[in-house]
């Protein structure tokens, strides 16, 4: 989980994830997107490899990057339940607590 949040706290690498939400694109495609050196925007993809937030494929000279939503969707959610947010759905409140009802309603 760390390496995403390291991942994610560039804004550069936010902005990548972003793009690749619309579709899958290539190194070039991607660099083009921000004024900064190759080999700059080379060190973020491979933060963003390192974390598993992205899929690279080689074709060629190509490389071509793909999101992957299941390793930030697992991150965010463990996230989450360190802090408890987002209790599990459904969740009965324990018997100890006593529930209060409201004049014309019925258990």
């Amino acid at each position: 989980m760390n390496a995403v949040f390291k991942a994610l706290s560039d804004p550069t690498r936010r902005k990548v994830l972003e793009l690749l939400r619309q579709r899958p694109m290539t190194a070039g495609e991607l660099s083009d997107q921000f004024q900064v050196s190759k080999p700059t925007m080379s060190a973020h993809f491979a933060v963003l490899r390192e974390a598993g937030l992205v899929d690279a494929s080689k074709q060629g000279v190509t490389i071509t990057y793909r999101l992957k939503l299941s390793v930030l969707e697992d991150a965010l959610l463990g996230f989450a339940q360190v802090f408890g947010i987002g209790a599990a759905q459904g969740a009965i409140a324990p018997a100890s607590e006593p529930t209060e009802i409201q004049e014309g309603e019925s258990p």
